[in-house]
């Protein structure tokens, strides 16, 4: 599939090949938020973090709009972006790292064409508006992201508590009910616990009008993508803080049928390093930082280093693959299903801490459909093929670990043994 990507309304390029257009000065084709945001950072967004950003909406729009049912083998699709670059040459040197990165994240064949272009009106305006008002701005010594899950909410307690350190939380939120309600209240809780300011935390949309397929693993390259650009605004080698469990991190199958619309490399330790490598590249000091790559999610829980408000807020948490599923049933309010691996990881966590789950779940049993059925079936046959003795040789099953074996290992084994324990005292209480 051929995907020209247009920025701005003057943009007349076209492809001898039949293509698709994503032309982002056009709602009605693709929405976004981005230029909505006021910067009141302390300069103004650097050329290569402005066509990361675009790069990165470009690959989510080509997910969005290519169906993987129809590539030749169900699954991993031909996928050519046209697209308009400020810094041409250094995406030209960086084009193959790029396709590479975005290949590994998303199992598809990439290919990108850049061409040149220059600053749009519209970027031209934003930038004269922001000029007579950087006397402001506020600046930031690090960036956190911020999705209103349980590992995001842990790791803005730790740096709240244990660094004083001027952090600013980056969120992101597509169409659908769910993620944006539940970061909402978790921001307004921050603001009154940490005394921040709600300018501390920049949230961000993004939807391709069009899109057909669901699965959409390029979306974290397009939530860091947010973050590096407003990173870029601080004009200095700061950190981004991606709080994710290194169990998820590692994104091991429980089942070979789990190679697919359910998993998701977000931050796998392959994926971190080409994207580190991307960044090099195209010379943006953004550091991406991990703190708990080495932790199961329960270990994070029992480690956070505020237990009262973790444990006060673990409803106001939203980790669900999928929380507005019950659209279809007219339920109104966005809430977990109980049995994708987010959820499920979610709740042998909170076991394991030894918390109470006030959370609402639509089905955490297992009991209520065909979906749910065959998702236990799943991790109970991957428990079943568990050993631990081979953990060293499992971990690579998801893509290339030359580092740390031993500890990933370890680590995986851990996760197991929470999951484990989890589904031996569901399957009592059942």
């Amino acid at each position: 599939m051929n995907i020209v990507c247009r920025i701005d309304k003057t943009d007349t390029f076209e492809t001898a090949e039949q293509a698709t257009s994503i032309d982002f000065f056009n709602p009605n084709s693709f929405s976004y938020t981005f230029w909505d945001n006021r910067n009141k950072l302390p300069y103004w967004y650097s050329q290569q973090a402005l066509d990361l950003l675009y790069v990165s909406l470009s690959a989510f729009a080509a997910d969005r709009l290519c169906l993987r049912n129809n590539a030749v083998d169900g699954w991993s699709r031909e996928l050519t972006i046209y697209i308009p670059v400020l810094e041409y040459d250094l995406w030209e040197k960086a084009k193959e790292t790029l396709e590479e990165m975005l290949g590994f994240l998303s199992g598809d064949k990439w290919t990108f064409i850049f061409r040149k272009r220059e600053q749009t009106e519209n970027e031209k305006a934003k930038h004269e508006k922001w000029e007579k008002s950087k006397q402001q701005a506020k600046d930031y010594e690090q960036l956190c992201m911020f999705s209103g899950g349980i590992d995001s909410f842990i790791g803005a307690i730790d740096l709240l508590e244990s660094e004083n350190k001027k952090t600013l939380f980056v969120s992101h939120y597509g169409g659908g009910k769910g993620t944006k309600e539940f970061q909402d209240i978790l921001k307004e809780k921050f603001i009154n616990q940490y005394s921040l300011e709600s300018r501390d935390f920049h949230q961000y949309y993004a939807k391709v009008v069009s899109g057909v397929e669901d699965t959409t693993r390029t979306r974290s390259f397009m939530f860091f993508s947010h973050a590096i650009a407003v990173a870029s605004c601080l004009k200095k080698s700061v950190d981004l803080i991606i709080p994710e469990n290194g169990f998820i991190s590692l994104n091991i199958p429980s089942t070979f049928s789990r190679i697919g619309t359910s998993s998701t490399r977000t931050t796998h330790p392959h994926y971190m390093a080409l994207f580190r490598k991307l960044l090099g590249l195209i010379n943006i000091s953004v550091r991406l930082v991990n703190p708990y790559q080495f932790k199961t999610k329960g270990e994070m829980l029992l480690e956070c280093r505020n237990q009262t408000f973790v444990k006060n807020n673990l409803e106001n948490t939203m980790s669900c693959s999928h929380p507005d599923i019950g659209r279809m049933q007219k339920e109104t309010e966005a809430r977990h299903c109980g049995y994708c691996l987010p959820c499920v990881i979610r709740q042998a966590a909170i076991l394991r801490a030894g918390m109470t789950d006030k959370s609402s779940y639509r089905d955490n049993k297992f009991t209520g459909g065909k979906v749910s059925k065959i998702n236990l079936n799943s991790y109970l046959l991957g428990l079943r093929h568990f050993n631990p003795k081979y953990a060293f040789m499992t971990i690579q099953s998801s893509g290339s670990i030359t580092d740390n074996i031993i500890n990933y290992a370890d680590l995986y084994v851990r996760g197991m043994n929470e999951l484990k324990t989890y589904l031996e005292a569901l399957n009592d209480e059942v």
